[in-house]
């Protein structure tokens, strides 16, 4: 498979290896074959990295990393900066950079601190580390603004498939520490807290009303869906979830998913929305070199199927025939397949 146009992401040109300039659509060129997306999140950068051998193997048409590319957990741009050229060395990542193209946002530790919003004093610094990561050209209209959230639609076969990347850190209200609960839950509810800020939600406004897309893929770091754990989540902002939720029902577009990471676990979960006719699908996949040491019990009212704690992957192989049906694959170091989803749109 073969891009033949890029974004603004800096995306490579699978077929030379050449940058192009500032553009807004990618076009995917083989023909009766599904659009592959791969994503992934949490890579330690001083360790061995061999689950970019697999997804390399997989032969994706676009990679998206869903945040902590790195874990620089600093306040110091040059250690930040470092620990990205390290991470970016990986000989199984240099492999995967000479075949596909690569895209995608932080999550908190690549931000520079462990769930951390907009009070982090180097959020300037630390987003133009990620562009300049990602190799996103300067006329890219990224830079321009403040935050890292950017979109691309991929044409396939004659439809469109558009990609979000939400900034989930950089404009996000404080988390209220709990005190009174379980040692697990680490957060109660901001009742009037926000995650993307006023400037992106008109953007994503304005991101969502293209009626010409037959699919949206929604990228968020944290998970968008489930709710019970007590980790960083949506929920912990549920004025803003609640908005993310009511903007996709007015919209009403013709399919959207949300892939998200951060959790060290993968899961799916979907959840009803009255008034839209199909459920909201939040693919988590975490980690890329690190999980949980083993597999515990956390409630999820929407998950469908298992939760994994194994080294993980997510895939999105995405067909457009009479219908439009997204199959979601949580994968592994030897691209086994630990679970398996399809949704018919």
């Amino acid at each position: 498979m073969k891009i033949l146009y890029t974004l603004a992401f800096g995306l490579l040109l699978a077929c030379a290896g050449q940058k192009t300039e500032n553009q807004n659509t990618a076009e995917v060129e083989n023909k009766g074959t599904p659009l592959v997306i791969a994503f992934g999140s949490c890579a330690h950068e001083d360790e061995p990295q061999p689950i970019f051998d697999a997804i390399t193997e997989a032969k994706p048409d676009l990679f998206v990393w869903l945040g902590d590319i790195v874990y620089g957990d600093t306040d110091n741009m040059d250690t930040l900066r470092n620990k990205y050229a390290l991470q970016k060395q990986d000989p199984s990542y240099q492999k995967l950079l000479a075949s596909t193209p690569v895209t995608g946002i932080y999550d908190d530790h690549d931000y520079g601190r462990n769930d951390a919003g907009k009070e982090y004093p180097f959020r300037e610094e630390s987003r133009d580390i990620l562009l300049e990561y990602l190799e996103i050209p300067l006329s890219a209209e990224v830079w321009q603004r403040e935050g890292a959230y950017q979109s691309q639609t991929i044409n396939h076969e004659g439809k469109k498939v558009k990609l979000i990347l939400l900034d989930t850190r950089y404009f996000r209200d404080e988390l209220l520490p709990d005190t009174t609960s379980n040692s697990w839950v680490r957060y109660r509810e901001n009742p009037d807290g926000d995650v993307l800020g006023e400037a992106q939600w008109q953007w994503l406004d304005q991101e969502l009303s293209d009626e010409s897309i037959d699919l949206y893929v929604v990228g968020s770091s944290i998970q968008l869906v489930a709710e019970e754990h007590g980790w960083e989540k949506w929920a912990n902002l549920p004025r803003a979830k609640s908005r993310f939720l009511g903007l996709v029902k007015q919209k009403s577009p013709k399919a959207l998913v949300v892939i998200s990471g951060d959790r060290h676990i993968a899961e799916i979960s979907a959840q009803p929305v009255e008034g839209l006719n199909y459920p909201i699908v939040d693919f988590t996949s975490s980690g890329l070199t690190h999980t949980w040491s083993e597999l515990r019990a956390e409630p999820n009212r929407f998950r469908d199927g298992e939760m994994i704690a194994e080294l993980n992957y997510g895939l999105l192989n995405i067909e457009f025939d009479d219908s439009l049906k997204v199959n979601m694959e949580v994968r592994g170091l030897d691209n086994q397949v630990f679970l398996s989803r399809t949704y018919t749109y």
